[in-house]
């Protein structure tokens, strides 16, 4: 039976895009760094209430969220890939659970009308937690276009 849980989390995929009118630039700094990260981060209801980033291969970040309820969920990983201002790779874990890591992947690719930026994050445990990146993702990248471009 293990081997069947490991091979399908590894089938489970997420993949969210959206265009924002900035330049790659602006959006990778939106990103990573941390005093725009804590403007802009989670779905609508939640706070982000703290942001640490070492922005370097084999360096770590840690984002916390205040969740509507009150409750407070800190994201961990380490960057794999850093490649200003197109590309970003690293690892995710909700830092209170034992689970295996995720794998994101951020990409900001140049359009006529601004930045396509996409999302994909790999290695979901189940389908309850792909929805609830869903979410996240989908109003994290609303919140990016509203911080960036202030609309």
């Amino acid at each position: 039976m293990p081997e069947e849980t490991a091979s399908r989390r590894e089938t489970l995929r997420l993949v969210v895009r959206k265009t924002i009118a900035a330049t790659p630039e602006r959006l990778f700094a939106a990103w990573t760094k941390p005093e725009h990260l804590k403007q802009w981060w989670g779905p609508q209801g939640v706070i982000c209430i703290g942001a640490v980033v070492d922005l370097r291969v084999g360096g770590r970040y840690r984002i916390g969220n205040r969740l509507p309820d009150g409750k407070e969920v800190w994201i961990t990983g380490e960057y794999r890939v850093v490649e200003p201002p197109t590309r970003l790779v690293y690892t995710w874990q909700i830092e209170s659970t034992p689970q295996a890591s995720e794998i994101v992947t951020v990409s900001f690719e140049r359009r006529e009308k601004g930045t396509e930026v996409v999302v994909i994050h790999e290695h979901i445990p189940d389908a309850s937690t792909r929805s609830q990146h869903e979410h996240g993702w989908q109003g994290c990248l609303t919140g990016l276009a509203k911080h960036v471009v202030g609309s």
